[in-house]
This record gives structure tokens, C-alpha cells and sequence, in this order.
């Protein structure tokens, strides 16, 4: 696989300054039940990296602090983390709205079918990857079956309430090079397509850029349209994007409970640090602890920044 890391520390993006923290976003490890082609962490069934007891007692007694409003939780798939049901259990207890990020398929994997219910039962918010409504494209980003497989999913999840008592949302990447179309736009489509062809309904789509960076920046090394993609999304910039990128409210934990300013920093190994050089950890972590520092930023946050904006919640200006 080829690196880009070294093809984005060197940038012109602007400076970008921490605002108050209040949600956590977790990564609960790399093991996935699927190896998509746009996936920045190089999730699969063969990795083996996953968060364990004493990084999981931590953001629970972050969370005891009272602090921490949402616990946004990913992976890989998170679920297949053995401490995900009493994380989220534990947060759900403090009032902390939980956010779980699920690929769709994890819900009919055999020793998951509890889990529907288990999500619906905690109250958790789902955001959902669903790459396109069209099940050639699907199966092409993500593989053979995955498709009707989250139709399923979705059919699952709706009949537990989400997409109207509990709130669904669905996740667009776009195919190869492109940026993402316009949300709202594309939303509409979305629903109108799924509802008449499967009955499925759910609250909200987030369109997310891909990040020139692991498996898919790495495709764009082999295919030669590295450069050109990133000339793209430089071409795309828009400073009102600025305001409300991720990074500013959120702090990214990865599995070994260091600390990054963003998913995609996590997956570049580029922490947060003090002043004295020391990639910071959760213990390291109050309130207040990450307030007004600089972002580490690099040539792969022109996604977040190009068009409408990119983010875990999708487009950031109209």
C-alpha cells in the first residue's frame, strides 16, 4: 500500500483554532466484517486491534464528569468490539447521547442479531453507511451482497422504530474522484427511492468527501490521481466552511486512548501534543484541556473544507 502521509504535511490550509469540547468520537478498533474501498482506517475481518478495559474505564469516567454530551462511536465496525454494550449501557446511563456508526451488515453477521434491538432499546442515534441507493454501486464499493444485505438492515432498524421515534441517519461517500453532490438534493433522492422500493424511511443524509489518505489515497497514488484529486477539492475551498469543521469541537480517541484532533489525523499518526512534544492520552483529558490549541492541520483538510463542506455530519453550509 502506498503512504500519502509525507504528500500532505506540507500545506497552505489556514489555521485552524479549538473550540469547547464536547463530544467524544471513538474508534473501538479496526475489525470490521467488511474491507471497503474507500475506507480511511483500513478496517477488516483480519485486523485485530481493539480497545480494551482500561481505555474503556476511562471515557467512562470522563463521561462521570459530566462534560461529554455525545459519545460518538466507531471503528471498524464498533459492535464488534466485546465492551460496546456496556460502554454504551455506561454512557446512556450518564445521559450522554450516544452515536453509533454502523456499516448496516454487522446487524445480520451471525451473534449480532441482538443487536437491532440492543440499539434501539439504549436509545442510540444510527448513522448508517449507505454509499449509494443503487445496488451495483454498492456492491462495487463495498462488495458482492452488501447491498441487500443493508437493505435488511435498514428494514430491521425501521421496524424498531428508527426513522421516526429514533433517530436514522444514512451516509453518502461518493465513487472514485468526485465530490459529493449536493446534500439536500441528494437526500431528497434518496428517500424517495428507498421508501418506493423498500418502504424504508430515515431522518437525514450526510454526504462526506472522500479522504485522500489509506486505502483510497493509496488508489490514487497507483492510478496516478493523487495530485489532480487533491487539486480538486483546493479548487472546491470554501473559507465558510471553516466555522464549523469537526475538529473544533470534537476530540478523536483511537483504540490505544490517544488523541487526535480528527479521524483521518488518527489514521495519519499525527496526535495532539503538548507543549513539550508528548502525544496526549485520555488521562491527559479534561474540559478544558484541548481548549483554544491549534489543529494539526495537512493537505487531506481541504476535503472537509472543499464545496459544502465535509464532516461526520455531513455538509457544513447550505
Amino acid at each position: 500500500m502506498h503512504s500519502t502521509v509525507h504528500l500532505l504535511k506540507t500545506t497552505q490550509f489556514p489555521a485552524v483554532r479549538r473550540l469547547v469540547l464536547h463530544t467524544l468520537q471513538v474508534n473501538l478498533g479496526y475489525l470490521c466484517n467488511q474491507s471497503c474501498t474507500h475506507c480511511h482506517v483500513n478496517a477488516g475481518p483480519n485486523r485485530t486491534e481493539l480497545m480494551q478495559q482500561a481505555e474503556i474505564d476511562s471515557l467512562i469516567g470522563l463521561m462521570r464528569q459530566g462534560w461529554v454530551k455525545t459519545l460518538d462511536l466507531t471503528g471498524g465496525a464498533p459492535e464488534m468490539n466485546p465492551l460496546f454494550r456496556p460502554l454504551v449501557q455506561a454512557a446512556r446511563a450518564q445521559g450522554v447521547q450516544v452515536i453509533d456508526r454502523c456499516n448496516l451488515t454487522i446487524l445480520s453477521e451471525p451473534g449480532y442479531e441482538y443487536l437491532a434491538d440492543f440499539l434501539a432499546s439504549e436509545g442510540v442515534e444510527v448513522s448508517a453507511s449507505l454509499p449509494c441507493y443503487l445496488e451495483d454501486n454498492v456492491d462495487k464499493q463495498r462488495g458482492k451482497g452488501v447491498f441487500d444485505a443493508s437493505v435488511a438492515g435498514l428494514q430491521a432498524l425501521n421496524a424498531r422504530g428508527y426513522g421516526s421515534d429514533l433517530p436514522l441517519n444514512l451516509v453518502y461517500n461518493p465513487q472514485g474522484t468526485s465530490l459529493p453532490p449536493p446534500q439536500e438534493a441528494l437526500e431528497a433522492e434518496y428517500k424517495r427511492v428507498l421508501l418506493e422500493k423498500f418502504g424504508i424511511r430515515f431522518n437525514r443524509l450526510f454526504t462526506i468527501a472522500n479522504m485522500p489518505i489509506a486505502r483510497f489515497g493509496s488508489t490514487l497514488v497507483s492510478k496516478g490521481t493523487f495530485d489532480s484529486y487533491l487539486t480538486r477539492l483546493k479548487n472546491a475551498y470554501q473559507p465558510a466552511n471553516l466555522e464549523g469543521l469537526m475538529c473544533r469541537t470534537l476530540v478523536s480517541v483511537d483504540y490505544q486512548g490517544y488523541l487526535y484532533d480528527c479521524d483521518f489525523n488518527q489514521q495519519l499518526n499525527w496526535p495532539i501534543r503538548n507543549a513539550q512534544g508528548q502525544a496526549l492520552q485520555l488521562k491527559d483529558l479534561t474540559e478544558q484541556a484541548l481548549h483554544d490549541m491549534q489543529v494539526v492541520v495537512g493537505e487531506h483538510c481541504y476535503a472537509c473544507a472543499a464545496g459544502q463542506g465535509s464532516s461526520c455530519g455531513g455538509a457544513l453550509v447550505a
